[in-house]
């Protein structure tokens, strides 16, 4: 019986125009064997939200480095549970002061992942809470 994979929506809302961090993860995922769709930079909160449904993901992973994650991420996070349910696991990464984690905890994020992490953390995070993953 073989499982379905997880399914990772990886996106960079805002203006933020640095990719680099973002696609490393995402070759650290699919390297674990997830299917992952990356969106591209300068992502609108409803577009990221439309290609959760569209694409029916498990997972979704925003990333943003200049600064904005506070404003972003929770309104993001806020669309996406309207649009796609509590089912979809939040992560997000980025350079985020250690001040500012609990309110993106508060908003639904369950990981955060800054300068450091190491992508095996990432992925066995990942696998750890989505059904299906280990």
């Amino acid at each position: 019986m073989s499982r379905r994979r997880i399914k990772v929506l990886l996106a960079k809302p805002g203006l933020d125009g640095h990719n680099r961090g973002v696609q490393v993860v995402a070759q650290a995922l699919r390297d674990a064997g997830m299917e992952v769709i990356y969106t591209g930079i300068r992502q609108r909160g409803a577009d990221i939200a439309k290609a959760v449904l569209e694409e029916d993901v498990d997972v979704v992973g925003l990333s943003n480095l200049s600064g904005a994650h506070g404003t972003l991420f929770p309104r993001i996070a806020q669309i996406v549970r309207e649009e796609a349910g509590e089912d979809v696991l939040l992560i997000c990464g980025g350079i985020i002061p250690q001040g500012d984690r609990k309110e993106l905890e508060e908003a639904g994020f369950a990981g955060v992942f800054t300068p450091g992490a190491s992508t095996d953390e990432i992925v066995d995070f990942i696998k750890s809470r989505v059904a299906g993953g280990k």
